[in-house]
């Protein structure tokens, strides 16, 4: 049953709820495949989740039906009445036999005290922290298994950015936090499942092959085209994705993302597109629960504000949701945040999808947040005013400057007033902008706004008292360095060491075999010995020299 959208007119006379023309023929499958590295998976019916209380209901629903198996992953899971609710439940389904995997990542849940897990462990969950610290590999805290992903009998699946805790669901007069999943039916909860197993056996003992599933013997539910993409270190494969969507794109294309510091590829591709008179929309939360990464995305507002690429910022409590959708066609929908340690450092799970319906809620849905947004604009430019002309038909957000109002004495009486209001929480944080501007004031790239003339003097400031202080205690200062930088080389160099013996002695063992192989074919066909050479090596040399 197809839902009936309601209808908005958009630019060049597309309606929302219908794809763009010709979006949906011209949509390149086989370089998709290539992108996400994954194959096309057919016959799913998808159902789009934003409210985090349904949701939970929805995920422990599932898990108290299951009969089979319960695989549960999540980046951060609370011991609060959210992940109690959630422990309770695996707790029961253990205990009535069904097997039940669970994965929190280690980092994510490090105030997750150890108690919280204990029912769990005497229930009979397996329970496995991913990418615990360890001295031999110190690096390897930068990894992260980021993912939210729940999967159940081989036939459903939840995918998506809601992580386990009270901020999803709220609590007294905290309204709780916009985020956005997909319930995932039909063979592609199979291969979720398989995504769950290589994981899992990353870090132990794998699950038994004859109990992973095969998706090809799950029936087809639905005719939704579903590509279950999986993030991995070094593997770029939502940001090859994101890159090929913004190349197709013919009218739209709409992002979400609470966390956007993208690379630099990311931006120039969403650039180009706006450039190129595509709609270019991105939502982001006016007030981040991470403030020091909310102002690194906003030092990477201007070059895209300068090419033509509209900005929101969300005015709620907290918006964590991590989707696109591009021309009424095609939307993705997962946990990977449009930064780098996402695209390229972390374990990630996301879904894209083919699929008009799906679009248009996804489109309906980003419409709807905008109603509480406020579009981010260049001072004292048209360009915002020339977009809007070219928008739905819609009420248009309020428009904030990117730049500061009023002086900086004026601007520090005002934060001084708002101190007790916690309105100065977030600003504080704007220093850190000088990360992003500061190679681009060096280089003589762009002339600096005054918000970055100021961050870019208190960074100096800072500088210059860290060097001070290297003068006036080198000792102290200069001993703790040395000891850091000593025990990560010794940790790197017998990391290589160890390496290194291991692949000598699987050179080792990969000769013997060959070695065996081929004694046990002379055994077998004497002839092979006993068949004298076609020649000696001068006579070989003579016949190549007079070929030549």
């Amino acid at each position: 049953m197809r839902h009936h959208s309601r209808v908005f007119s958009l630019p060049g006379g597309d309606q929302l709820g219908h794809a763009a023309p010709g979006a949906l023929a011209s949509f390149p499958l086989q370089a998709m495949e290539r992108a996400t590295g994954a194959s096309e998976i057919r016959g799913n019916a998808l159902r789009l989740q934003f409210e985090g209380s349904s949701t939970f209901e929805a995920w422990l629903e599932a898990i108290e039906a299951a009969e089979r198996v319960v695989y549960f992953e999540n980046y951060i899971v609370r011991d609060d009445r959210v992940g109690r609710a959630f422990r309770d439940v695996l707790v029961a389904k253990a205990r009535e036999g069904v097997p039940v995997r669970l994965i929190y990542d280690w980092v994510g849940c490090w105030a997750t005290p150890h108690r919280y897990w204990k029912p769990l462990h005497e229930a009979g969950v397996e329970v496995r922290a991913f990418n615990r610290p360890a001295l031999r590999d110190p690096l390897g805290v930068l990894q992260r298994d980021h993912r939210k992903l729940i999967c159940i009998d081989a036939s459903v699946a939840f995918v998506g950015g809601f992580c386990v805790g009270v901020e999803w669901a709220g609590s007294g007069n905290n309204p709780p936090w916009r985020d956005t999943g997909v319930e995932v039916r039909g063979p592609a909860a199979a291969v979720a499942m398989r995504a769950f197993e290589r994981i899992w056996s990353e870090i132990g003992p794998p699950v038994p092959e004859s109990l992973a599933p095969v998706p090809s013997s799950i029936a087809p539910v639905g005719d939704t085209p579903v590509w279950i993409i999986e993030g991995e270190p070094g593997r770029s494969r939502v940001f090859r994705t994101l890159s090929l969507v913004a190349a197709h794109a013919r009218r739209r294309v709409w992002i979400t993302d609470p966390y956007f510091v993208a690379p630099r590829p990311i931006s120039e591709a969403l650039a180009a597109a706006a450039k190129d008179g595509v709609d270019v929309r991105v939502l982001l939360p006016g007030h981040n629960n991470w403030p020091l990464v909310g102002s690194l995305s906003r030092g990477g507002y201007r070059f895209l504000l300068e090419n033509g690429v509209r900005l929101f910022e969300w005015q709620g409590p907290m918006i964590h949701a991590k989707t696109a959708v591009c021309d009424g066609v095609w939307a993705r929908i997962g946990s990977s945040n449009l930064n780098t340690a996402s695209l390229l450092g972390n374990w990630e799970i996301d879904v894209g999808v083919l699929d008009e319906d799906m679009a248009a809620q996804l489109e309906a849905l980003f419409l709807a947040d905008l109603a509480s947004s406020v579009e981010i604009v260049l001072p004292r430019s048209r360009v915002g005013l020339w977009h809007a002309s070219r928008g739905v038909e819609d009420r248009d957000p309020p428009k904030a400057s990117l730049e500061p109002e009023g002086s900086l004495s004026e601007r520090l009486e005002r934060e001084i007033r708002s101190a007790g209001k916690g309105s100065s929480r977030w600003r504080m944080a704007d220093l850190v902008r000088a990360g992003s501007v500061f190679g681009t004031a060096i280089a003589g790239h762009r002339p600096l706004g005054r918000e970055d003339r100021t961050v870019l003097g208190t960074v100096s400031a800072m500088v210059l008292v860290t060097a001070a202080l290297f003068a006036l205690f080198p000792a102290v200062l200069g001993w703790t360095a040395a000891v850091l930088l000593g025990w990560l080389g010794i940790v790197i160099g017998v990391r290589a060491f160890l390496e290194a013996r291991e692949a000598r002695g699987e050179e080792k063992r990969a000769s013997r075999l060959v070695e065996a192989a081929s004694r046990e074919t002379f055994r077998d066909d004497p002839a092979v010995l006993a068949e004298p050479p076609t020649g000696d090596r001068s006579d070989r040399t003579s016949q190549l020299d007079e070929e030549s």
